[in-house]
């Protein structure tokens, strides 16, 4: 008898379906919500609307792509959190609601974990991934943590971010910039024409492994206002060097950090993941970092590093095989760590 999990996630503004079969991926779904871009940014009330209106479709073309029947389901895994509270009380609902229908295990899935997982995805591809314990930055637009990973369910965050999540300085730059939103790739890619050190930013002096990223955001974008006022137009014309000096801010604290933790807690490798994975700078400088310092450094392929529910598939086929299963009153919760 195959073991078939079916993956939900709806944290923020993706609403993703992936199937699961025996450990290895059959499918996986997102539908992104476009609405956002005219607002710079990610609107709860539209996004809880929007996952309203996708979460039947992408789940049925999930199982379709999958050649599942949802009679086959053997377990359903869903994002419990953190996230926006409306927007994961649409797939947490949805996800109970089958689990009982079907009668079948409810997996309530941490997000930021999941990005962790998404290192182990099965999607038949062959890949080097990293090895337990290791270290593991997750930055995104809502999240910037350091963990040390142990085992599939066993996590310990050792740093978080105090304020800003580093995707969110990258977005809320690009916005000062007049980029549309999202920010973040364009700023990755105007800034390997620009010069880094044309734009000297703030380097946040925060004690430990816990990070920010306010400072450097309310720097760059008084920068960036003080440069319009002087001459209009500062921020097109110094475009390229002002997202090569962001982004090299914003790194050179994720890399100061994962050094300190190394010294703390060393390991040999090094994992990223979230959203902020895919920024090229940031996978050239720890790559850089590693062949210098002897650890192995490992990305998820550039699907699973943005939401997705592959990575919910993933920790729940853990969460099943350990009998942690959620009772089917599990609300969601906008913060875990």
């Amino acid at each position: 008898m195959h073991q078939i999990i079916l993956g939900i996630e709806s944290s923020c503004d993706e609403t993703a379906a992936a199937v699961m079969v025996d450990g290895k991926l059959r499918s996986n779904v997102v539908a992104s919500q476009e609405i956002h871009a005219k607002w710079g940014g990610v609107v709860p009330e539209l996004a809880s609307r929007a996952h309203q209106e996708h979460i039947v479709p992408v789940v049925q073309e999930a199982l379709a792509l999958a050649g599942v029947r949802k009679e086959e389901l053997g377990a359903v895994a869903f994002t419990r959190g953190p996230g926006l509270i409306g927007a994961l009380l649409v797939g947490a609902c949805f996800a109970r609601s089958m689990a009982q229908a079907l009668r079948i295990p409810l997996l309530a899935v941490d997000h930021v974990q999941a990005h962790i997982m998404a290192h182990f995805i099965d999607d038949g591809e062959e890949r080097p991934r990293p090895s337990f314990p290791f270290l593991n930055l997750t930055v995104s637009g809502g999240h910037s943590q350091l963990v040390l990973v142990r085992s599939a369910l066993d996590m310990e965050v050792i740093g978080s971010t105090l304020d800003d999540a580093a995707g969110e300085a990258f977005d809320k730059g690009a916005k000062a910039m007049g980029l549309p939103y999202p920010g973040g790739p364009l700023v990755d890619r105007y800034a390997q024409a620009g010069d880094p050190h044309r734009f000297i930013l703030p380097k946040p002096a925060i004690e430990g492994l816990d990070l920010s990223f306010s400072g450097i955001k309310a720097a760059f974008v008084a920068q960036v206002e003080r440069g319009e006022r002087e001459r209009p137009g500062f921020a097109q014309a110094e475009r390229d060097n002002l997202c090569a000096s962001l982004q090299a801010a914003i790194i050179d604290h994720l890399l100061a950090k994962v050094k300190r933790a190394l010294k703390e807690h060393p390991v040999r490798d090094v994992g990223v993941a979230g959203g902020v994975a895919a920024n090229s700078g940031l996978r050239h400088r720890l790559t850089q970092l590693g062949a210098q310092l002897g650890f192995g450094v490992f990305f998820p392929p550039f699907a699973y590093c943005t939401d997705n529910a592959a990575m919910i598939a993933e920790a729940g086929r853990h969460l099943l095989a350990a009998n942690r299963f959620a009772p089917l009153d599990t609300v969601p919760v906008p913060r875990i760590h």
